[in-house]
Parts: structure tokens; sequence; C-alpha cells
């Protein structure tokens, strides 16, 4: 089973994504996690990898390309494999297709804009202990103080509205067509590959019992 997982920052990626390669026993491919495990293991394309990120400069789609392949052609992803952050872009997506690397399913949580700024905008920190909070979902006992110390809480700048609204939009403009780029290559060819879109603003066991019972179909 090999899966794509789709969604703006905030629309619970990470949370499907742990419990789906969990459930069906295969590797969650992180894009973050294959970068840091190549500059760890100092291969070839790791030490390529280091310098463009020590230079500040974004990883190229051929090296992001090579990346993936190379994590994909391990052992443990001969059953499958979830891909989280990877393909972001139409061309990485046509680079996947060249590769003959060959997509089962890709699953899009879908939550709207509006829901994803009330969520991410809502967090605040403690900054001592990491303790995480909400003010709507999980408010302190008082407003703007840590439960425990009474210290103030803090938002975080990845928090604020003005940077949500930013990635929201790159989002929109870079990875949102994936939608249309997966739906018209699975709807010419029916038997390569389904599109699965769930609404990420439900609970979420409910969005998990959902995908689950969609990728059983």
């Amino acid at each position: 089973m090999r899966i794509i997982l789709l969604g703006a920052p905030g629309a619970g990626k990470g949370t499907q994504a742990s419990y789906l390669t969990k459930f069906f026993g295969i590797p969650l491919i992180a894009t973050g996690n294959i970068l840091r495990a190549a500059v760890q293991a100092g291969t070839k394309l790791g030490l390529t990898v280091k310098a463009l990120i020590d230079q500040g400069s974004l990883v190229p789609d051929n090296v992001m390309i090579s990346l993936v392949k190379e994590r994909l052609s391990e052992p443990d992803c001969v059953k499958g494999y979830l891909l989280d952050g990877f393909p972001r872009t139409i061309p990485q997506a046509e680079a996947l297709h060249l590769a003959d690397i060959h997509i089962d399913f890709v699953v899009e949580i879908h939550v709207p804009d509006e829901e994803i700024i009330k969520r991410l905008c809502g967090r605040r920190v403690h900054s001592g202990s990491g303790r995480i909070y909400h003010i709507h979902y999980n408010p302190p006992k008082i407003s703007n103080q840590d439960d425990i110390t009474a210290e103030p809480l803090t938002l975080r700048e990845d928090d604020k509205q003005e940077t949500v609204c930013k990635r929201l939009k790159v989002y929109h403009a870079q990875t949102e067509p994936l939608r249309n780029y997966y739906r018209n290559q699975f709807q010419n060819n029916p038997a390569s590959g389904r599109y699965i879109r769930v609404d990420g603003a439900k609970p979420i066991e409910e969005v998990q019992q959902v995908i689950v019972s969609e990728l059983r179909k």
C-alpha cells in the first residue's frame, strides 16, 4: 500500500500519518526525516544536502527525488509506505512518475482555511515546559497562564495569523494543484490508483475511520 498524504498546515496530517502507518504496518516517509538521515549518514547525497542547508538554500527537486528513491529502495518499504511532505509540487510528482515510483492512493485531508487559522492561531505555549494549550479546545484554567506555574503563555511565531496565512498561501499556490494532477491521472487510468478526499474538520477518530474504510475498499 503506497500512499501520498496531502493537506494544508494544521490539517492533521501528522496525527493521521502516525495512526495509518501503525495500523497498516508501513513506514512513514517524511521529507524532513529523509534529509536529517542523509546528513547524519554522511552519504554523497547527504553531503550535498548538508552543503545546501548550510548555505541556506532550498534542496532542489532532483536531489529530493534521489533521496526519496534511495529511501524507498530500503527493505522496510517492500510492503508499502506513506509519503508525507512529498511531492509538494507538480514537477516533483512528475519526477516520481518518471522514476517509475507507483502510488496506489492519494489521500487529501481537507480543512477550510478558517478552521486552519482557528486551530493554529489559538495555540499557546508555556516556554519553560513546552506544555501546549489552545484558547478554544484546551484552554488554561486562567486565561494566558500556565496551569502549573502560573507563568505567562506565549504565541509562537509560526502560530501568528500573518505567518499562518502566508503558509496557507504557499500551500494553495504550490501543493494544491497536485489535487487535479492526481485526480486526472487516476480518472484517465482508474486501475492505476485512487484519489480519496476526507473532511479533516471532523473529530480525529472519525477521520481515521473514514480513511481506513476508504483504503480497504
